[in-house]
């Protein structure tokens, strides 16, 4: 693909973060090679950048300069003060420009979170890719572009690592406390992920840490273990763990693992995860949990006699038997949506929070991209309330027309009855099955993540962003305790691409990285999944091919709607004298939303990895 030679736009927002106040231009960065981030903190698939990006820039640290454009998808996304809590949460360390209303995102045609789109020294904009596993593929353009830059005398030292002032840090116990579980003895174990460990309580009072506190992968000793932002957390039936030989199984999110705890020794082990990130086809067979890749295990749950992951990575439950040390695909298609229906046709969209009822017949799930409550019961599953990845906001009432934003967690309760962590609401929210309503505990909550029912009836919440465990006062939990709250109802505006009824072609664009060719050595090299929302948006196109393109056929009797598209690549390395070439998989999820229109296009092309190095 050749990429017209354009001048990066400037950068334009509200305000920076990382910067010690300072407001920058796209001009500040001249002579560098600049990686723009379009993100938005809800998004795993952003995060994963995030994560994938921090070897890059400590390897290119004198010619690279990396700058994050917060462009938000949820309404509490755009609160100065949420960002600056998440851009310290994920320890984002570059400049971040805030972005509310998506000026700088359409200034350089962003149409997927993430995106990330490269300048090169002069300041024209060189390459444009959207999703994860670009890493590599960045690593050889930066190469490429930082041997003609460097030839021309256009690259230079002396920004000073991009301008990146680190944020003052305050002391405190827990910092962005995810998850939390009551331990056999009684005490709380709680993962406190911006410390990367997990503490057990005692009260107020910490008993131990497991875990250094540095990020990192390590097993061993409590005071030696190292996590990486940990999150959900399981204790073993006694049976289970005598067998298993740990008690309490720990989400090790960012490190794509499952860790085992022996509460007795303190002492952590892996059990499940390679370490390295999902990045496949579906299949429904049973693996070796060790040598299983994971992506993103946000949240656990004992249900059916096995570990139930909430794999927000690649919006999925998985399973786990830590017994036979085996995991699988329990639901879920990994299309990044909403659908009801057997579990392995469901959709789902970031799942992150699970409870089991008290009976054990009902795993209760937080899908929290489609904002939505949902349940699994006798093979199925089936959504309560929630009415898809677009729509959001804080409104009780009957289940099929409540809103909340984006939960992360839920607990069921004795009596039926289910609360819900509205986490971007700052709220608690009750489900009652006995009505079909949601009605509003508690607000002016800060991101609760978590809800956790102690021996003697009381219920905590963990309050993320204020670093704390709250516990609700005696009754407030109870229908007579509940309120009714009739906010405001949010719809996520992105620019629509409009396109016209009838044939539309379908183009997604892919160009192998520098020294990489597409690799067929385990089947076809490219996939491509198609479905809409509504369904009757698209006569024709449905389906998986292995071909980037697709002829699309729209409705003429449908206004609007969402394509999804899911597209992969996989390559390898294209040096024919490398005995053992490293193969990547890219890969990409849209919900592009539509609008149709007799003068619309009939083109509709997605980037999933454009460059031009010669532009440069």
């Amino acid at each position: 693909m050749s990429m017209t030679r354009v001048r990066a736009p400037e950068l334009r927002g509200r305000g920076w973060l990382n910067t010690g106040g300072k407001q920058l231009s796209i001009k500040d960065f001249r002579g560098k090679i600049v990686l723009l981030d379009f993100w938005t903190f809800c998004c795993i698939n952003c995060l994963h950048v995030l994560d994938e990006l921090r070897s890059l820039e400590e390897k290119y640290a004198d010619v690279l300069v990396t700058v994050g454009v917060h462009s938000p998808k949820f309404e509490h996304e755009r609160d100065p003060q949420a960002l600056a809590a998440a851009v310290e949460r994920y320890g984002v360390a570059h400049p971040v420009l805030d972005d509310p209303e998506l000026i700088t995102w359409g200034q350089y045609a962003a149409k997927a979170w993430p995106t990330i789109t490269v300048v090169d020294p002069e300041g024209y904009v060189v390459a444009s890719m959207a999703g994860e596993g670009h890493a590599d593929g960045l690593a050889r353009l930066i190469d490429e572009l930082a041997a003609t830059h460097t030839e021309r005398g256009t690259l230079h030292d002396g920004l000073g690592g991009g301008r990146y002032v680190p944020p003052r840090e305050e002391a405190t116990l827990l910092r962005f406390p995810a998850k939390a579980v009551v331990g056999p003895e009684g005490t709380l174990f709680v993962s406190d992920s911006a410390h990367h460990s997990v503490v057990e309580l005692d009260g107020v009072t910490a008993v131990r840490r497991i875990g250094s506190g540095e990020r990192g992968r390590m097993d061993g000793p409590a005071s030696d273990a190292q996590f990486s932002e940990p999150g959900g957390l399981c204790l073993l039936p006694r049976h289970v763990a005598e067998v298993a030989g740990y008690d309490l199984v720990v989400a090790d999110t960012v490190n794509h693992l499952l860790r085992g705890v022996n509460l007795g020794s303190g002492d952590v082990t892996t059990v499940a995860g390679t370490g390295n990130q999902w990045r496949s086809t579906v299949d429904t067979r049973s693996h070796d949990a060790p040598a299983i890749d994971l992506s993103s295990p946000w949240d656990l749950a004992w249900y059916e006699g096995v570990v139930v992951i909430a794999m927000a990575g690649i919006h999925q439950l998985w399973w786990f038997d830590p017994v036979k040390r085996t995991a699988g695909v329990y639901a879920g298609t990994t299309v990044e949506a909403l659908r009801d229906g057997a579990l392995d046709q469901v959709w789902m969209a970031q799942p992150s929070g699970l409870s089991v009822s008290a009976d054990g017949t009902t795993l209760w799930v937080a899908d929290s991209e489609s904002s939505a409550l949902r349940f699994v019961r006798d093979g199925e599953m089936h959504t309560v309330a929630g009415q898809g990845l677009f729509d959001f906001g804080h409104v009780d009432g009957p289940a099929n027309q409540a809103l909340f934003q984006h939960p992360l967690g839920v607990c069921a309760l004795a009596d039926g009855s289910v609360l819900v962590a509205d986490t971007y609401n700052g709220a608690v929210r009750r489900f009652d099955p006995t009505t079909d309503a949601v009605a509003t505990v508690a607000t002016d909550l800060a991101e609760p993540s978590d809800i956790v029912v102690l021996p003697d009836g009381g219920v905590l919440v963990v309050e993320s962003a204020a670093h704390r465990l709250t516990q609700l006062v005696q009754g407030t939990v109870t229908a007579a305790g509940a309120s009714t709250v009739a906010g405001a109802r949010h719809r996520t505006e992105r620019p629509p691409t409009v396109l016209t009824p009838g044939e539309v072609v379908l183009e997604v664009i892919f160009e192998p990285a520098p020294g990489q060719k597409l690799d067929s050595s385990f089947g076809p090299s490219t996939r491509l999944d198609v479905s809409a929302s509504p369904p009757s948006l698209l006569l024709e196109g449905v389906g998986v091919t292995t071909d980037l393109g697709r002829r699309l056929v729209i409705a003429s009797d449908v206004a609007s709607g969402v394509l999804h598209v899911v597209a992969q690549a996989a390559t390898c390395d294209a040096n024919v004298d490398v005995e053992h070439a490293a193969c990547h998989l890219t890969r990409q999820d849209w919900g592009v939303p539509i609008v149709v229109a007799a003068d619309g296009a009939r083109r509709l092309p997605l980037i999933l990895r454009g460059v031009d190095v010669a532009a440069g």
